[in-house]
Order: C-alpha cells, then sequence, then structure tokens
C-alpha cells in the first residue's frame, strides 16, 4: 500500500496575508471576525447622527444673529430662546447617538477581536511544527497578543474616530455649500494638495508600519530567549554577546519606527499648512463678500465654525492615517497565521475511532523529508504486532526520531502511510488518536502550576484519588509523599523547581493516567540523574505493561529489554530483531552501535 499526499509545510511562511491590501486585509479580517459586522448598519446610522449634531451651533449661530438679533423689525428674542431650546435638544439627541455609537462599537470591536484571537493561537497549534521553528517563539506570540492589540486599539479608537470625522467633514462641507459656494472652494482648494497625497503617504506607511510590526516581533524574540535561557547564558558568560542582540533589536525596531514617524509627520505638517491657508482664505474672501452684501454677518460666522469643523477633522486624519497603518500591517500578520495552512488536519466527527486495546502499527512504504532537504526515511515498510515492546536504535541523524513524530502524528508522511490497527492516522478523529497514542519525550515539559494539574494532562476530570491510584501502580508513592506538599508541590515555570529525573516522573505518571493503547517513549531515561534512573525504569516497566510500547533507544538497557529491536541507519531500516539475534551478527551497524554501548559503559 502506497498512498501520495501534498505536504503542507513544505515551503509556507507566516507572511500568507501580509502583501494584501488595507480593504482586502479589512474585508478578510471581518470574515474572520464576523462579529464585527453585526449591527455595523445601525452603528453607521448613529455615527451620522451624531456628525449632524456637529453642525448644531453653526446653524444656531447663523439663524440667532441674522433672524434672533438682526431681524428687520428689531431683536426677536422668543425667537433667540427658541433657537436655544433646538440647539439644547439636538445637542442632546447627539450626544445620546455619540454615547450608543461608541458603546456599540467598543463591544462589537473587542468581541470580534476576542474571536480573532482565539483562532489565531488555535490555529499555531495546527500549524506545521517545521513552519513554527521558522519564526522565533516571541514573534509568533506577538502576533497573537500585541498585534491582536494594535487591531484593537485602532478599531475602538481610531476607528471611532475615523468614523465621525468622515461624517464630520461631509456635514461641514454641504453646509459650507450651501452657505457659500465661494468659500467652500477656497477650503477645498487649500487641502487639495493633501488630499491627492493621501494614496501615497498611505502606499509609504503601509510598508515602513509592516517593518515596525516585524521589528516588534524580533524585539520579543531577542528579549524572551535569553529570559528562558538564563542558566545558559550566565554558566557560559556570554552575557555581553546576549545585550549586544538585544541592543541590535532595540536598534533596528527605533530605525524602524523613526522611518515611518518620518512619514507622519510629513503629512500632519502638510494638514497644518493647508489648515493655515484654509482659514486665512476664508477670512479675507469671506470679508469681502460680507462688504460686498453676498453674505450675512451671521453666515460669516458660521462658516468660520464650519471651517474648524472641516479642519479638525482633516488635521486628526493624518494621525488616524498613521494608526490605521499599524492597524492593518498587525492585522496582515495575525492573518498571516489563520491564512497559513494547517499540515495536520483533523477530519473530526467524520474521522474513525480506534477500539480500545494494544494498537499494531504500521508503516507502508513511508518517505519522510523536510522542506529543501533530502529524505530523513525512505520506503519504510514494516508491521508492529499489537502488545509488543519495539526499540528503534541508530546513529544521530539516522531517522529514529522521525519514527516517534510520525507515529504521534505531530508531522505526516510526505509518500506512503502509517497506519494504527489498519487505519490511516490521517483518517482518524484527533480525540481518539490522542486518547488512544501517548508522547513521553526524552524531557517532559511542565506547566508553571503543581504536580497534581500537570498530570490532569493526561486526563482533564482526573480525581486526587485517581492521581493516587495511578502513583501507587506505577510504585511512586515515597516518591510523591516525600515532596514537600505532595501533589500539590509547585513544580515551578517549565519545571525548573524540580530536577529531571523528577520531571520525567510526572511525565510518566500523566502518561499513565491518560492509559493509551499506544505508548511512544523518546528513551524517558536518557536524561536523568543516576538515583532516579532505577525508579524510572520500574515505572516504565509497569507503564508498557499490556499495551504496544515503541521506544527511542539512547541505551543499551531499553534495547536488550525490548522484543524487538529496528535498526536504522540513513533514513532505512537495515536490521529487526531480537536484541540477541542482531549482536551476534558481525559487523552489521548494531553489532557496531552494541560494541559502542559497551566502550561507553566501561569508561563510566
Amino acid at each position: 500500500m502506497s498512498t501520495t499526499t501534498p505536504n503542507p509545510a513544505a515551503g509556507t511562511t507566516m507572511d500568507t496575508g501580509e502583501d494584501i491590501g488595507a480593504m482586502a486585509t479589512i474585508r478578510l479580517g471581518m470574515r474572520y471576525s464576523p462579529e464585527l459586522r453585526e449591527g455595523l448598519g445601525v452603528t453607521l446610522l448613529l455615527a451620522v447622527l451624531a456628525s449632524c449634531g456637529q453642525i448644531v451651533v453653526p446653524v444656531a449661530v447663523q439663524q440667532t444673529l441674522d433672524k434672533g438679533l438682526g431681524a428687520a423689525g428689531g431683536p426677536r428674542l422668543d425667537y433667540v430662546l427658541w433657537m436655544g431650546v433646538v440647539a439644547a435638544l439636538a445637542i442632546a439627541v447627539t450626544s445620546w447617538a455619540s454615547y450608543a455609537m461608541t458603546r456599540r462599537l467598543f463591544t462589537t470591536s473587542e468581541r470580534g477581536l476576542a474571536t480573532l484571537r482565539t483562532k489565531a493561537f488555535r490555529h499555531v497549534h495546527d500549524l506545521p511544527l517545521l513552519t513554527q521553528n521558522t519564526e522565533r517563539r516571541g514573534a509568533l506570540v506577538s502576533r497573537v497578543t500585541t498585534d491582536v492589540d494594535q487591531v484593537s486599539q485602532f478599531l475602538v479608537f481610531g476607528g471611532l474616530i475615523f468614523v465621525v470625522s468622515i461624517g464630520q467633514m461631509l456635514v461641514a462641507t454641504v453646509l459650507m455649500l450651501v452657505y457659500s459656494w465661494q468659500l467652500a472652494a477656497v477650503v477645498w482648494i487649500a487641502f487639495a494638495p493633501l488630499f491627492m497625497s493621501i494614496r501615497w503617504f498611505q502606499k509609504k506607511l503601509s510598508v515602513a508600519y509592516t517593518v515596525v510590526r516585524h521589528q516588534v516581533g524580533v524585539l520579543l524574540g531577542a528579549i524572551s530567549e535569553p529570559v528562558v535561557g538564563a542558566a545558559v547564558v550566565r554558566s557560559n558568560g556570554v552575557e555581553d554577546r546576549t545585550q549586544a542582540r538585544i541592543d541590535t533589536a532595540i536598534q533596528d525596531w527605533q530605525n524602524a519606527y523613526t522611518n515611518a514617524q518620518k512619514f507622519t509627520v510629513t503629512s500632519f505638517s502638510l494638514g497644518g499648512i493647508s489648515a493655515g491657508l484654509a482659514n486665512a482664505g476664508v477670512i479675507v474672501i469671506g470679508v469681502w463678500l460680507g462688504f460686498t452684501g453676498d453674505m450675512t454677518p451671521g453666515k460669516v460666522l458660521a462658516f468660520a465654525f464650519l471651517v474648524s469643523l472641516f479642519v479638525g477633522p482633516v488635521q486628526m486624519g493624518t494621525q488616524i492615517l498613521t494608526d490605521a497603518q499599524n492597524a492593518i500591517s498587525s492585522w496582515r500578520r495575525v492573518l498571516g497565521i489563520l491564512e497559513t495552512p494547517a499540515d495536520l488536519v483533523d477530519p473530526g466527527s467524520e474521522g474513525e475511532e480506534l477500539p480500545r486495546g494494544p494498537i499494531d502499527v504500521r508503516f507502508a512504504d513511508v518517505t519522510f523529508a523536510y522542506p529543501g532537504g533530502p529524505p530523513v526515511l525512505r520506503d519504510v515498510d514494516l508491521t508492529i504486532d499489537a502488545g509488543t515492546r519495539i526499540a528503534i536504535v541508530g546513529e544521530t541523524g539516522s531517522g529514529k526520531s522521525t519514527f516517534a513524530k510520525l507515529l504521534t502524528r505531530l508531522m505526516d508522511p510526505v509518500d506512503g502511510a502509517v497506519l494504527l490497527d489498519g487505519v490511516d492516522v490521517r483518517r482518524l478523529d484527533a480525540r481518539s488518536l490522542r486518547r488512544s497514542v501517548v508522547l513521553v519525550p526524552q524531557e517532559g515539559f511542565l506547566f508553571d502550576d503543581t504536580i497534581a494539574a500537570n498530570v490532569r494532562y493526561g486526563k482533564l476530570d482526573a480525581t486526587e484519588d485517581e492521581i493516587r491510584t495511578s502513583a501507587t501502580e506505577l510504585g511512586l508513592d515515597d516518591w510523591l509523599s516525600g515532596l514537600p506538599r505532595g501533589l500539590h508541590t509547585a513544580v515551578g515555570q517549565r519545571g525548573e523547581s524540580m530536577s529531571a529525573g523528577e520531571r520525567q516522573l510526572v511525565a510518566l505518571l500523566r502518561a499513565h493516567l491518560a492509559d493509551p493503547d499506544l505508548l511512544v517513549l523518546d528513551e524517558a531515561t536518557s536524561a536523568v540523574d543516576p538515583a532516579l534512573e532505577m525508579q524510572i525504569g520500574r515505572a516504565l516497566e509497569r507503564l508498557m505493561q499490556s499495551r504496544t510500547s515503541v521506544t527511542i533507544a539512547h541505551r543499551l538497557s531499553t534495547a536488550e529489554s525490548a522484543d524487538e529491536v529496528i535498526v536504522v541507519d540513513k533514513g532505512r531500516v537495515v536490521q529487526r530483531g531480537p536484541h540477541a539475534e542482531l549482536v551476534r551478527q558481525d559487523g552489521s551497524v548494531y553489532a557496531g552501535l552494541h560494541a559502542s554501548w559497551i566502550a561507553q559503559h566501561s569508561r563510566a
């Protein structure tokens, strides 16, 4: 049996969305966050109503001067009072509209971005391991945290100002045309150079802030690595070199941000010049029109208010343009994660489920290669019977660890298929696969919590009695009782409060609680101290009972105790059989490995 499937991991990056335009980014973002579209029509209607409220004062001033205080028969105080009441009511209504619009925009934005953050974080776990490894962890985290925060800040505040500003400019323009088309033309001519250059500034800012957001990720990565690896930095005395890398990242970010700000400052200055020209032109031509009798004093004063309503949003728009490009660049980076195809597609409820009990394994003409590299495994065809203990051995780089990744479906083969109980792992429901197959890595990763909380990753609803029963079955009672707080002992960040051996004991306890049918171990005793090696060995012996087990062996004792040994050399299975049989084959790969183990043991 041989099947060929495309390898989505090959050549993929998380920059998928970083070359699309602003509107395409917004449309794609709304597709991933449909909450952003909910009630959008009502929100825009409220924005229009709030914008219309901005012209209440200029109109009220004009009407009060021309028809109230400047009436032909003398001042009409009743008209002045009536205009005051109307203006007050209009301001109250538009203030409520502004409040309602702000609340709706804030609520929908945060709901939509919470969905975006959740989807992005979830998709990170579905990304090819190779794709994840191409980006530093701090940079990857920045896409789900600071980049989403940047989008949130703009949608809630910049987006609100943008919507109101556009409405305010349009309403002010209409009323200016009603009062004087000549003065309206003066205002628009003054701002024409700025309006015509907006597209150019938008392109420049888009490129500049894409670099800024990238450098933020680089900076976070440069800072997070030495924090996690503080012990390595100190023990090797490379503090100066580490600080130099961080300083370089900070300088690169500063340079990128400074370059982006140059365009912001230029556009803001151009807006200020345009505003000055508009105000000067309105004053000069407005006074001249007043003397000629083409405009009343009320209209001239109202027009002065309208110019302020027009100029304010335009000047604010330069800052909004900056925030928008920063946010859109961030949005592209988040969408870049979501648009990167996942190589491990879960068939979900349509997938098959594995029956409980020891699992048989088959590698059917399996070939695997990393993108751009030679095959790591070549045409592997083998069967592992249910309930057997298998040790996989080979030199470093021979491809043996790839077996573990393929068996647990951390990666899929380029060619061929991995079958569990006759079912291609790609057709298995992920929940069924994770319930039946458990990997115990060479260094058990622990989360910053208690032992009990870490063990429950094997079975989320496990009670403390179940955990203690599991510990008893593995012979770990004495170890647990000797800890300061037993199951409630805190392990520290990454389990650093415990020794390597203790971390492995927690990992074994977690695996036992999960009760897998296929146990895959990357030599769980290879990195532990001798004091705990025997205890771990006994726990492993009990853990492997009544289930299929595949161990990536780094030690002679593991291979000796296995039912069969599979020898891998340069990506191919070259030998297979019991230890006693293989060791007698003089000149074989296994005989050489065995001799090397014996020599190392003798020196130790």
